[in-house]
């Protein structure tokens, strides 16, 4: 009888484990010059498989821009793991760069420089040679909603939301394989919104892009995730289907399922949140 020789699993797209960061903050109550430790993650574990959406639900202060940061390889962590389809995110973290693109609320640019010139100079970054972008930056920036008279602007001359639809199109230029969306639609008004979203559809369709979603939004994440998390003072509470969310609560919608898990509806903040949970403060 021959032996049977069982499959290799795939590897998956992102592997956390036990993932930790801790900041350094101003401690107001105790004094001017008083500091104090806040855990932003703790012991967070998950896994995502190639082409899937998961989205991270949580208020601000909960931890989703520090979970984002480090995947990004743009913070250091404080115990735990994190891989990238393979790949050490603290230990090898330059092949991991060049899978993952970022698109975060506080996204940064060139100011000086136009939304066309800083596609660009990405693409530059990315290997991308000017006959494959001289189409695709003006046609990525028509399908985020960005007007083509305001396309020699510089940055600095344009609003929040306005600078939010160039740094989606700046993530989705380079067809990346793992994209990570940090309150991707901020800033933008209802019908963008809907076209961002779609477009993040047809990017996980055509590029078999595995797409991690963290947002407060939770219609959004609904919309558009397989799996729905949510992150609260730097712990996963969950990550299921929403209808297992659903059927574990015995609930109806993921606000219910929150104020369930917690004990407190899902607007109230925490008297320690701030608005980044990213403001370090380096003692």
């Amino acid at each position: 009888m021959s032996e049977v020789i069982p499959l290799s699993r795939p590897t998956p797209a992102v592997e956390v484990h036990d993932l930790r960061k801790e900041f350094v903050r101003r401690d107001k109550k105790a004094g001017r010059f008083a500091r104090k430790r806040r855990a932003a993650l703790q012991g967070v574990t998950f896994t995502m498989e190639r082409g899937e959406c998961v989205a991270i639900l949580g208020q601000n202060g909960s931890g989703k821009s520090t979970l984002v940061r480090l995947l990004s390889t743009l913070l250091l962590h404080d115990g735990g793991s994190a891989r990238v389809f393979g790949h050490d995110v603290f230990a090898d973290p330059r092949p991991v760069r060049k899978l993952v693109n970022r698109v975060s609320v506080e996204a940064s640019f060139f100011k000086k420089m136009s939304s066309g010139e800083n596609l660009s100079y990405a693409a530059r970054f990315y290997g991308m040679s000017p006959r494959q972008t001289k189409d695709r930056i003006p046609a990525i920036l028509e399908r985020v909603g960005f007007p083509a008279d305001r396309r020699s602007e510089p940055m600095e001359n344009l609003s929040r939301g306005m600078q939010q639809k160039v740094a989606l199109a700046r993530a989705l230029l380079t067809s990346p394989v793992l994209l990570l969306l940090d309150e991707p639609t901020t800033g933008l008004d209802p019908r963008s919104k809907l076209e961002v979203q779609e477009f993040v559809r047809e990017i996980r369709t055509e590029h078999d892009a595995t797409i991690l979603l963290c947002t407060h939004d939770l219609d959004e994440a609904e919309a558009l995730a397989d799996r729905v998390g949510m992150l609260d003072r730097g712990r996963l509470l969950f990550l299921e289907t929403v209808p297992e969310i659903r059927e574990r609560f015995g609930v109806t919608t993921l606000e219910e399922a929150f104020f369930a898990a917690t004990g407190r509806a899902f607007e109230a903040e925490h008297e320690d949140d701030d608005d980044d949970e990213d403001r370090e403060v380096f003692a």
